[in-house]
């Protein structure tokens, strides 16, 4: 799904990634409907250049319009949402419902997510810009998380939006005082980051960060491993371990970040809600039938030494319970992992069963994964599997009250007038991707 870290000096990157909702064409003779957002590229691009040392050749920013048919745009897209140091999005209600957008929103996040676990440092990158005031509470979670005041730019920008200030002849002022202070956010969130490049991700397969509108959906990350306050199996070293479960980390010295919370943010850049607990802590939750949540399942097959933990997770395992999903890492570059594989993964099949696991209905399971990128990239595809059964078997809760029939056209042999036809839990394809209905005026970069 990935190619490796890019290497080489920064100064080759563009300095933002302008994401936009394209506006569809009522008419295809109609002049080009996001005109002004180029207008608002090609401003922030002058000022940049004004405003830092951007070699002859190298490019201020990214933006998909000047792209041509047959240019190969996954790929471009690809490369410089890996390069780029700041991703820029333009808010505005269509925004938010373009899964295109939050392909492109996923794709740079996880960069920050992999920094984080690298270097045990909370960075961003992300630098929000309005197009069109958008409510908070219809915001999904990653954009809601932010903490940006809109206001620092001038007061008639946080309530018009660029738009409004590009199309109110009086606010022209404001738009370029506007657009001056977002540039030098820009060069300043570059210079205060230094986000490292990441991995050209296969583009057509990167998840979206935006779910169905609504609430946030739960998400709960479930740890099953060792803690360096036990007694070790033979053979294993505290190195990846800490007072709690909830600290393993496999792929040390690589990553010094928890594993669980490594995964959590992932997750929360899906737009779920996540919460993280230990195996033992949470077994009666996850032997229930009746499931209240999505789940991942993160599995140390070095606790699988101890029989009581084998015997729990073997009533875990002796039903289908497909909602949880199921990481076993595996890190091969780890000394201590030699000559113990072979042992530990049949104690890891025996307890899961694997007649249980894939195939239609059955529990997701990633073995052996070798490094923390891998896990990176699975963690989506397990997510989206787990929230796809969990869609399927959750209990329906129905309004309370009397219960009326649906209004018909034709009498009783009449289908229903508006029935409902999406899920109440959103539809997730096998990347952790949600696919709501589409709303008219959709981004016409979409199918």
């Amino acid at each position: 799904m990935a190619l490796p870290v890019g290497q080489g000096d920064a100064s080759d990157k563009p300095y933002f990634f302008l994401s936009y909702a394209h506006t569809p064409r009522n008419d295809p003779s109609d002049p080009d409907p996001d005109l002004w957002v180029a207008k608002l590229y090609n401003d922030l691009c002058a000022h940049i250049l004004q405003m830092t040392t951007l070699p002859a050749g190298v490019r201020a920013g990214f933006m998909d319009r000047g792209m041509n048919v047959g240019e190969g745009w996954p790929e471009s897209l690809a490369e410089a949402l890996a390069h780029c140091r700041v991703f820029v999005p333009l808010y505005s209600p269509r925004y938010f419902r373009s899964q295109q957008c939050g392909k492109e929103w996923y794709a740079f996040s996880q960069r920050a997510v992999y920094h984080r676990s690298l270097h045990d440092r909370q960075i961003s990158g992300i630098v929000p810009a309005l197009w069109v005031p958008v409510a908070a509470n219809d915001m999904p979670g990653p954009a809601e998380g932010l903490q940006f005041n809109h206001a620092d730019f001038g007061e008639d920008y946080a309530a018009e939006g660029f738009y409004g200030l590009i199309k109110l002849s009086y606010l022209k002022h404001e738009y370029e005082r506007a657009v001056y202070r977002l540039a030098q956010r820009i060069v300043q969130v570059v210079e205060d980051t230094k986000i490292a490049k990441g991995r050209h991700l296969d583009y057509h397969h990167v998840p979206s960060a935006f779910g169905p509108p609504g609430a946030s959906r739960p998400l709960r990350v479930t740890v099953l491993a060792c803690c360096d306050t036990e007694e070790l199996p033979a053979g294993r070293s505290p190195t990846c371990y800490g007072p709690s479960p909830r600290d393993w980390n496999p792929y040390r010295p690589q990553s010094s970040r928890p594993l669980a919370d490594h995964a959590a943010d992932l997750a929360r850049n899906l737009d779920y809600r996540v919460s993280v607990g230990v195996f033992e802590e949470e077994l009666d939750r996850l032997l229930d039938p009746t499931p209240t949540a999505p789940g991942l399942l993160l599995l140390d097959r070095w606790a699988l030494e101890s029989a009581e933990r084998r015997e729990m997770l073997s009533r875990f395992g002796s039903e289908h319970r497909p909602w949880v999903s199921v990481l076993v890492p595996w890190n091969r570059a780890d000394p201590e992992s030699n000559g113990h594989e072979e042992n530990l993964r049949r104690l890891a099949d025996d307890a899961l069963d694997p007649s249980r696991t894939d195939g239609t209905g059955g529990r997701f399971v990633r073995n052996n994964i070798p490094s923390l990128e891998v896990f990176s990239d699975d963690v989506p595809r397990a997510v989206g599997r787990a929230a796809k059964h969990y869609a399927a078997h959750a209990p329906a809760f129905p309004p309370r009250g009397p219960h009326s029939s649906r209004p018909r056209l034709r009498g009783p042999s009449a289908g229903a007038y508006g029935s409902d036809r999406s899920s109440p839990h959103g539809l997730h394809d096998d990347r952790g991707t949600t696919e709501p209905d589409k709303p008219e005026g959709q981004d016409d970069r979409e199918p």
